[in-house]
């Protein structure tokens, strides 16, 4: 069923079968979806909300970033891919489910990630955790490889770099195929088991100068790379992994604090759901400090 989602962006609300299921990493899921209406409007950035069909147990769907699109032999645009790291109820039953079961998927919901500055010629992308989900599509769309939402693939980066951090080599998934969308790839390990040792911090330290960082991970390595971008003058977006209700703005469970000089507080309420889930790390009060 087509919709209208808030913001009047499109969107639709489906039942998508499973064309496959696929262990990535320790814990870390790839679920492949039979759904080419949906596929055809998401750009990367952009997430969905997923439930399992005829179950009020859990009751509520979940939000996951779109990973990738999906093509067949022919190249013709069929169903896309999400990316999960297996930690409640929800996940667990993802993780579960075999090619021919049935989800209900609503979406592409939220903002893309912004459009680059053409002086931008790398981009510099900083993953933590499961926050690489997002960064596979963007990687495509960036080097030309994909076009998304319909448009025509476009090169828009020289060069693509993907700092990705992990506690260890076993949680890090999908290496190779950001290697094969063309994006230069290094790896940071906590326990030095791959790559650099260190954090995602480290890495942004190790190279040159990044000229336009965006940012996907857990709340406290976002307030070190905010903070690190900050300290040396380097614009940066953050992909905010806000947990949410409804996904349509309805419910303002996934509100942040955003600078704003129309509020006497200096700051108003803004929703991850519908304004997000990407926003210049400068705005966001409690990253901006």
């Amino acid at each position: 069923m087509s919709a209208t989602c808030p913001n009047t962006r499109p969107c639709a609300h489906v039942g998508a079968t499973v064309l496959a299921n696929e262990l990535l990493a320790e814990r870390t899921w790839r679920l492949r979806l039979s759904c080419p209406e949906v596929a055809a409007m998401a750009q990367p950035g952009q997430f969905f909300m997923v439930r399992l069909p005829g179950r009020t147990d859990p009751l509520l769907g979940r939000p996951f970033a779109l990973y990738d699109t999906v093509l067949d032999g022919a190249g013709k645009l069929i169903g896309l891919e999400i990316v999960h790291l297996v930690v409640g109820r929800v996940t667990g039953l993802l993780s579960g489910l075999n090619p021919g079961d049935q989800v209900e998927i609503w979406g592409p919901l939220g903002t893309r990630f912004p459009e680059v500055p053409e002086r931008v010629k790398r981009v510099t992308l900083v993953a933590g955790g499961i926050g690489q989900t997002p960064f596979l599509a963007y990687t495509r769309e960036l080097t030309g490889h994909r076009g998304f939402g319909g448009a025509a693939p476009r090169r828009v980066a020289d060069r693509v770099e993907l700092v990705y951090g992990a506690r260890r080599q076993e949680l890090l998934a999908g290496l190779d195929a950001f290697v094969e969308a063309g994006a230069q790839v290094l790896p940071c390990t906590e326990d030095g088991s791959i790559g650099l040792k260190g954090r995602v911090t480290d890495g942004l330290d190790s190279g040159e100068k990044p000229e336009w960082i965006v940012a996907c991970g857990p709340e406290p390595m976002l307030h070190a790379v905010a903070r690190w971008a900050r300290e040396r003058d380097v614009p940066c977006q953050v992909s905010l992994e806000t947990p949410m209700a409804c996904g349509l703005g309805i419910c303002f469970s996934c509100v942040v604090k955003v600078a704003s000089s129309e509020q006497a507080s200096g700051w108003d309420y803004q929703r991850v759901c519908v304004e997000g889930p990407t926003f210049d790390a400068a705005s966001l009060v409690d990253l901006s400090k």
